[in-house]
């Protein structure tokens, strides 16, 4: 006996797959995948609070303008938090927090970095200088001295780290000229432009400098 063909049930097609059924695919897949993440952020606050987020604090020596720091810190924190947050050494600002700036220099075994993008675990046991250290006892650094002669300062948010990076660059280059300091202090921006009294100011401090002499308050 001969079964009759249901002629309801469509054939069972083959062919290449279409736009529209890789669209309507696609759409299944994304919605899943938001349903899930809404599943697991609607977790109890139990659960929340047992996940692992990362690494804890581990110890951090700090060598710091000649005093040594002792201090817990999580791997990520950095050099210019572990300082402004947990040593109140605030010379150092936090602008662009981008290493793009200069606010933020310090000078770490002799070379000027970007305070903001050098982990704290990175200094450990390395010798940090920050704007502080450079006037010990209430005398000026000749570079301080020279850029109030010079009015290099305004707002006063770039000062601490041009300052740094100024006595940085003359530890390495004793005797400047103008196009040596332009291209010297080309990591260091001022949104006041203070830009021609900051380079009168280190080529002034590169002459008192060879005398060795400080400037008193």
């Amino acid at each position: 006996m001969k079964r009759k063909k249901d002629k309801s049930r469509k054939p069972a097609t083959h062919g290449p797959l279409t736009r529209r059924d890789f669209l309507r695919g696609a759409g299944v897949a994304v919605s899943t995948g938001l349903l899930a993440t809404q599943a697991a952020a609607s977790g109890s606050p139990d659960e929340a609070a047992g996940a692992v987020v990362g690494p804890g604090e581990t110890p951090v020596t700090l060598r710091i303008n000649g005093k040594t720091h002792r201090l817990n810190l999580e791997p990520r924190v950095t050099l210019l938090d572990a300082c402004r947050n947990h040593l109140d050494i605030t010379g150092a600002k936090r602008v662009c927090d981008r290493a793009t700036c200069g606010a933020c220099t310090m000078i770490v075994d002799g070379k000027p970095v970007y305070s903001c993008t050098v982990l704290a675990i990175e200094a450990d046991g390395r010798s940090v200088t920050t704007i502080e250290g450079l006037a010990p006892e209430g005398r000026l650094h000749p570079v301080m001295a020279a850029f109030v002669d010079h009015d290099a300062q305004q707002c006063g948010f770039c000062t601490p780290g041009f300052v740094v990076a100024c006595k940085a660059f003359l530890d390495k280059h004793p005797n400047p000229t103008m196009k040596d300091v332009e291209r010297g202090l080309g990591g260091n921006l001022c949104r006041c432009g203070t830009y021609v009294g900051i380079r009168q100011a280190v080529l002034e401090a590169a002459k008192t400098m060879k005398g060795g002499s400080h400037a008193k308050v």
